[in-house]
């Protein structure tokens, strides 16, 4: 019988398909083009802001909404090739979360580093 990878083997495997990206690194993508999704749980969103224009996906939800052919997409999930941070609070559910975006085609999702609150300790902008 073979021992099964917990999630940190898992999560460690899904970071090497990723160019997983910084907070400025994130900020510039977005002044760029790239649609930044926040799939943080509501109660965080509430304590701890928003990012201004960031697209709120819960994690949940994210694939149907990203899916660019899903018949519940969200209007900015216009093509496959559509540049994607995924954001979670610390950087761990959203590896996994842009991993599932790899499966459906979204190639160029990718994930935060240190997540929501990387982002909020480099200055960056949020709102209540």
């Amino acid at each position: 019988m073979s021992e099964r990878p917990g999630i940190d083997e898992l999560l460690e495997h899904v970071r090497e398909g990723l160019v997983r990206v910084g907070p400025l690194e994130a900020f510039e993508a977005a002044e760029d083009g790239a649609l930044l999704v926040d799939i943080r749980y509501q109660a965080l969103r509430e304590r701890d802001g928003v990012i201004p224009g960031a697209l709120i996906v819960e994690r949940n939800e994210l694939e149907w909404r990203l899916d660019p052919q899903g018949s519940h997409r969200a209007p900015e999930a216009t093509h496959h090739d559509l540049r994607i941070v995924v954001i979670c609070n610390e950087g761990y559910a959203s590896s996994l979360a842009a991993a599932s975006l790899h499966q459906l085609g979204l190639s160029r999702a990718t994930d935060l580093v240190g997540g929501f609150q990387a982002w909020r300790a480099a200055g960056l902008p949020v709102t209540r």
